[in-house]
């Protein structure tokens, strides 16, 4: 199958980039086509946790061009957000493929070839906007074979009431860790919080100035081509009405990190221990771009780097919902702003084998868009 352009995702920054690339002329199909690998409309928000409330979760920003305004914010997110983007979807005619499990992306100079579990697709340009959900991320700690209890990533949390009368230990430093283990504490027989560093607390609202100062801190990092970190890790913790009474109450009592689990929970290097029925892992998540590695975008940092979305490695490639766009912050920019670059070069022939270029009418659509 042959597209133009090739969106791989379909959660927040994968469907603001296809709005870009719809708004600027491009048809569905041999304009572009974009991949999803789940079964539904929703995005990584699907499969979170029920508990987690629209009026709990960090700031749902509106897609472009139609607003995002729940007329209940106390319904769970995984089914708010989900039908939202189905709405979106349907209102734009994005025509997502799915499900559609893209394996590898290779080159084919001077184009890209896209294979999936369904097929595969041959494209000028690739927005890869996979996100990370779908790579929790576990450290490796000394004796986690030999503990008996139960270990489980955020990833996998199925509400609070399976750790009734449980010892429960939360690994993380982030807000998905606080958020989880207020909601577990009240079932909970115990539960201790563990990270690796102080958290850092803040005063005030997280506002779209505090917003732009934590993207632009992660974008240093992807342009110097290290591993991202995300923009919810580098922004701390905002003392809300519920942390500060979590923290009256103890719940929110930090201690480090251990340095070992045993059978029959964790052990610290002064000989401490502490007994666990759980460890829950609030660690984080990282890219997932397994499938790019054949392209060689790594640099000897670790990270991609980008200018802008555009991966520095290949300009045929840009990463929407990766670094400093991965959070509704900056998807929405991003998305928009790879669309554009993506439907430039497009319309000047330069991603195109030689004397190959959009039709005419695409072309034409794409130069008006584009100036609007």
């Amino acid at each position: 199958m042959r597209t133009d352009v090739v969106v791989i995702g379909a959660g927040q920054a994968g469907l603001s980039a296809a709005h870009g690339l719809r708004r600027a002329g491009l048809e569905p199909g041999p304009g572009f086509t974009v991949l999803d690998a789940d079964a539904a409309p929703g995005g990584a928000w699907q499969h979170r946790w029920p508990t987690l409330r629209v009026d709990d979760a960090h700031r749902i920003h509106s897609l472009p061009g139609m607003e995002f305004a729940p007329t209940d914010p106390t319904r769970p997110a995984n089914q708010v957000v989900p039908e939202y983007f189905a709405a979106y979807e349907r209102a734009f005619d994005l025509r997502v493929r799915r499900p559609v499990r893209v394996t590898t992306v290779r080159d084919a100079d001077p184009e890209l070839v896209v294979e999936t579990d369904r097929g595969s697709w041959t494209t000028s340009a690739l927005i890869n906007a996979t996100g990370t959900w779908s790579r929790p991320f576990v450290p490796a700690y000394p004796g986690a074979r030999e503990f008996r209890g139960r270990q489980l990533h955020a990833v996998d949390y199925p509400g609070p009431a399976e750790f009734a009368d449980r010892r429960v230990v939360v690994v993380g430093g982030g807000a998905t860790a606080v958020q989880l283990l207020l909601q577990i504490a009240p079932f909970a027989r115990s539960t201790l919080w563990v990270t690796r560093r102080e958290p850092e607390w803040h005063e005030g609202p997280f506002d779209a100035e505090a917003g732009r100062a934590a993207v632009a801190r992660v974008e240093e990092r992807v342009r110097a081509g290290l591993a991202p970190r995300s923009v919810v890790g580098v922004t701390g913790l905002m003392l809300t009405p519920e942390y500060r009474a979590g923290i009256a109450a103890g719940v929110l009592n930090r201690h480090p990190m251990f340095a070992r689990l045993t059978a029959e929970g964790v052990a610290w290097a002064d000989g401490t221990t502490w007994a666990a029925d759980v460890v829950l892992w609030a660690t984080g998540w990282r890219p997932a771009v397994g499938h790019l590695a054949p392209l060689k975008l790594r640099s000897p940092q670790g990270g991609i780097t980008l200018d802008g979305t555009r991966a520095v490695a290949d300009p045929r490639v840009h990463l929407v919902g990766y670094g400093p766009s991965a959070s509704t912050i900056g998807a929405n920019r991003a998305g928009h702003a790879a669309a554009h670059e993506v439907v430039r070069r497009l319309r000047e022939g330069s991603f195109a084998p030689a004397g190959r270029w959009l039709s005419s009418a695409v072309a034409s659509q794409a130069r008006v868009r584009l100036r609007s």
